[in-house]
């Protein structure tokens, strides 16, 4: 795997507030990530549900938006975004290792020390 996750978070972080205590920090990355998240399928209800039109446009920035909140709580966590996406493929290609199906995901592979 490349390193372009952390590229991303430390490109992130440049935009982070610095004035705020660690626990305010951790709080405001997660409600903002909550926050983003909801305007996500917001958009996703609106397509399925109201008749509107897929708007790409849209998703793509609040999906950037949620990638700009998870980078830096990781951050501000101590925790890399390269591990996360790592330890995720990983634990997914034990879960699933021959890609998804259904027998699978009924009979999940729980991985240790997630």
């Amino acid at each position: 795997m490349d390193r372009r996750f952390d590229h991303y978070q430390n490109l992130a972080k440049r935009t982070a507030n610095n004035d705020l205590t660690p626990s305010q920090e951790l709080s405001n990355y997660a409600l903002g990530l909550v926050g983003e998240a909801g305007e996500l399928v917001d958009l996703v209800k609106k397509f399925l549900f109201h008749g509107h039109d897929l708007d790409q446009g849209a998703i793509k920035d609040e999906a950037g938006d949620c990638l700009w909140y998870l980078a830096v709580l990781l951050d501000r966590a101590g925790i890399s975004f390269e591990d996360v996406a790592r330890a995720n493929i990983e634990k997914l290609r034990i879960r699933y290792p021959g890609g998804f199906t259904s027998a699978d995901s009924i009979e999940r592979r729980d991985v240790k020390g997630k």
